[in-house]
């Protein structure tokens, strides 16, 4: 191992009784051209994260607009919503298990996601995987923003009698509507602005609030419904049969792909955490059981609105809309603007800060980082990127779940197999040291990750309707032909493919002693 894994100088760290890391004072490379303030470990007495604090995290961040139109998106696939419901938990569930396993250096070493995969692609190859986490997340935070912002459109609308509607036009949209695109913009960008403890605080406060609002709305329209109405007995279309599965497995791979940016970036918010098991039972009891139970509370409220209104209403801004009194739109408004933003800065603005810093440490700190997550997340037209539930599931969350599968399985390799969990804190930033490889890059990573991806997204396609129109922008055989079968699975087929790949190009497990300065 010592050709692929330079030995480099000694590190100097030391280990508390709970087996958190940090450097010794004076260890941390200030000079060097991949380290900043913002991209440096966590000290120990700074990591203060506790269980509720990581539970209100998810909380916050899995009940949001997006979260509560997954079952939507499954039940106009032709699923019941039964069906729905269990597509969304499993897929929690599976996602969980890496989420847990990359978040594990968080709380033991304090660093974040893009120093984390240095020790897997090398200083500079790491770059890859933040780069392509960052616009990710760029395109997550411009879709979020859009859809906060036209929710204090339709909703101020409603309260102007309708006159925000009958505004001039610009790109087809009333300019309120841009306006509003805008101001929800520039208010998250001020709170990321403050930093993570106020963003924790933020957080700690918004999880109860969201769910009490969720709560709100279900009580609401259980009142005026009497009861839930035909949605709840009606049958799936598709059954259980040969119809079902094809539906269900690129499905899954899409509500998998919904959190899969989070199963990599998911040290940029453990760095903080207090101890292991903070962040596992912080974790486990925030987000599966949360997108579990806002996925049924979306399912009984729809099913009221099908009673009072003739129609199912999956929108929940467009059923509060329908409020007939002030009150109820402003406290909707306001529930819909927390549970927005909660979810946007947590999960789309911090990654990308840090993953961008990464690119360049010395230019770029984690607040500049933010304002560049900002302006890519406008310039990358997010009111076109959810246009249809074929092209949101199928091609933007399977797509994009497929590669970042086909990251955190070699982060996942490296750390747990090859390295056992043992990181030398100063070479993560120091040039010539044991994650340096062939400068910077470590060729083994990049070659596992170009075949993981090519499995794991080479065979997408798209669907054809009842009139013979493509549903999607990928050729009906696929881009790959002959890889067109994997292409339902394309998160579970780049994570194996590059842990087992990363695995066997590096030898196995790395052969080097533990760290000799712990206390």
């Amino acid at each position: 191992m010592t050709e692929t894994v330079p030995t480099g100088p000694p590190t100097t760290q030391t280990t508390d009784n709970a087996g958190r890391i940090e450097l010794a004072p004076g260890a941390f490379p200030t000079d060097s051209p991949f380290a900043n303030e913002d991209l440096r470990p966590v000290p120990v007495s700074e990591r203060k994260w506790t269980t509720y604090n990581f539970a209100a995290l998810w909380i916050s961040m899995a009940h949001c607009i997006p979260s509560w139109t997954l079952a939507s998106g499954l039940v106009a696939l032709g699923m019941d919503w039964k069906q729905a419901v269990f597509t969304i938990a499993l897929a929690n569930v599976i996602v969980l298990l890496p989420m847990l396993a990359t978040g594990h250096a968080g709380p033991k070493y304090g660093i974040p996601f893009p120093v984390l995969a240095r020790a897997s692609f090398g200083l500079r190859g790491a770059n890859i995987p933040a780069l392509i986490r960052a616009a990710v997340a760029c395109g997550w935070f411009g879709i979020q923003t859009w859809i906060g912002g036209s929710g204090i459109f339709a909703l101020g609308s409603k309260l102007t009698g309708g006159e925000w509607e009958k505004a001039g036009q610009i790109a087809g949209n009333p300019w309120p509507l841009w306006l509003c695109f805008l101001l929800f913009w520039a208010v998250q960008i001020a709170i990321i602005y403050r930093g993570m403890d106020f963003l924790r605080h933020f957080e700690n406060w918004a999880a109860p609030f969201v769910i009490v609002g969720a709560f709100v709305l279900l009580i609401w329209i259980a009142v005026k419904a009497d009861g839930f109405g035909q949605l709840l007995s009606q049958p799936s279309q598709l059954g259980w049969g040969p119809d079902f599965w094809p539906v269900f497995f690129p499905s899954l791979m899409g509500m998998i792909g919904f959190w899969a940016t989070l199963s990599l970036n998911i040290p940029d918010f453990t760095r903080f955490g207090a101890s292991q098991k903070a962040q596992t039972w912080g974790q486990s009891l925030g987000l599966p059981t949360t997108m579990t139970l806002f996925a049924i509370l979306a399912v009984l409220v729809t099913a009221g609105s099908e009673v009072v209104y003739g129609e199912a209403i999956w929108d929940p801004v467009a059923l509060a809309a329908k409020a007939d009194n002030a009150f109820g739109l402003l406290f909707a408004l306001i529930t819909v603007i927390v549970a927005t933003i909660s979810v946007n800065i947590a999960a789309n603005v911090v990654s990308p800060a840090y993953d961008l810093a990464n690119l360049a440490p010395k230019f770029i700190n984690f607040r500049t980082g933010a304002l560049i997550t900002g302006v890519i997340g406008i310039l990358i037209f997010p009111w076109k990127l959810i246009s249809t539930p074929e092209f949101y599931i199928f091609t933007w969350l399977g797509v994009v779940g497929g590669l970042l599968g086909t990251v955190a399985g070699i982060l996942i390799a490296d750390y747990w197999i090859v390295r056992r969990t043992v990181l030398h804190l100063a070479d993560l930033y120091t040039p010539g040291g044991r994650y340096w490889y062939t400068s910077g890059w470590n060729l083994k990573a990049v070659v596992a990750f170009v075949v993981g991806g090519v499995l794991a997204v080479g065979g997408s396609y798209s669907t054809v309707n009842a009139e013979g129109a493509k549903n999607g922008p990928f050729p009906v055989d696929g881009l790959i032909p002959f890889l067109k079968p994997l292409a339902d699975y394309g998160w579970t087929v780049g994570l194996a493919t590059s842990l087992v790949l990363y695995v066997v190009l590096m030898g196995g497990r790395e052969r080097e002693p533990q760290p000799q300065d712990a206390v």
